[in-house]
């Protein structure tokens, strides 16, 4: 039984922890499925509140104009440019997300795709299981030094300063930072971190260049062709951010053309579609949106969902409000 009498969407499966602790609070429905648009129109009037995720595109025409209950998108993740956030607002729906809890894991993931990219050990593992290795020599998959490289960072906020941190302190990488204002932190000045306003003369200046900035229309396609071009040709960009940030098509010229090294990359510009020209080429390591993907980060998530709910009605200030 809830113990709020609150009707609660859940848009997919959490870890049984989280489930077990909703439904001791709420009244919990868990769809596990992507929804039709007819099925988010009913969701908007039957629930009071629904817990949306990445793979969730809310977009405004799925709102119904009239006849909704639901009162709070409680989403599971820290991103959200996937929720129409003024088409929310305009219907008096609060919006709430999942900071803070999942910055290590996902700097972890970052860094695992450097250092695949740079010891090529996607291509390795390949040539292994299939068969095709034949022993060592000399010359085998040379890969790139990290120790004292050149990291860049795009966006330097939790996220970022983790992985910079990791960067610099665990393996000796000179760190770069674009941001929209210089970073006024201890650690920022004790890496001597470098900023720079224009991301073109960061992306010059860089062996590895990591995304770490919000996704939304102020950063869609922000590495186009022209940042391509600005990159030097061995270095690799990686991206556990927003699959928007990138634009994918460009990406794929640029790699094709030998204007950087390689990408390895997490998220994707349609998930779950990968474009044919990047699973093709061995020069990129490319995983399933894993960045939050520990038991304890993903554990974690719900939890600050849960906290955003019990906040909501109980009649107090949702402490990771959006809208």
């Amino acid at each position: 039984m809830s113990s709020t009498g609150a009707s609660i969407l859940v848009t997919r499966r959490w870890p049984e922890a989280v489930e077990n602790a909703l439904a001791k609070k709420f009244d919990v429905t868990f769809v596990n499925a992507s929804l039709s648009r007819s099925q988010w129109q009913e969701a908007f009037s039957n629930y009071d509140a629904i817990c949306p995720c990445v793979t969730d595109r809310i977009s405004a025409d799925l709102f119904p104009d009239t006849g909704i209950r639901t009162k709070l998108l409680a989403n599971y993740g820290v991103g959200y440019n996937h929720i129409d956030l003024e088409a929310a607002r305009s219907r008096n729906i609060l919006v709430s997300n999942t900071p803070g809890v999942l910055t290590d894991a996902t700097a972890d993931l970052a860094m695992t795709l450097l250092l695949m990219l740079a010891r090529r050990a996607g291509e390795g593992e390949r040539q292994l299981r299939s068969g095709n290795w034949h022993g060592w020599y000399p010359t085998h998959l040379m890969g790139t030094m990290i120790t004292g490289a050149t990291l860049g960072i795009v966006g330097m906020g939790r996220i970022g300063m983790a992985m910079a941190r990791k960067a610099h302190y665990g393996f000796g990488m000179q760190i770069l930072y674009h941001n929209r204002s210089i970073v006024d932190d201890a650690c920022v000045s004790e890496m001597k971190a470098e900023y720079f306003s224009e991301l073109d003369d960061m992306l010059g200046r860089a062996d590895f260049v990591s995304l770490h900035c919000p996704g939304g229309k102020n950063t869609h396609h922000m590495m186009d062709a022209g940042r391509f071009a600005c990159m030097q040709s061995h270095a690799y960009l990686i991206n556990t951010a927003r699959g928007d940030v990138i634009d994918e098509a460009a990406l794929v010229e640029a790699l094709g053309k030998g204007q950087l090294a390689g990408a390895g990359l997490d998220v994707y510009e349609d998930e779950p579609k990968v474009s044919p020209g990047l699973a093709n080429m061995e020069n990129v390591v490319l995983l399933p949106h894993l960045g939050s993907a520990t038991t304890v980060t993903r554990t974690a998530m719900g939890m600050r969902v849960l906290a955003n709910l019990e906040a909501f009605f109980s009649g107090r200030e949702l402490p990771d409000r959006v809208v």
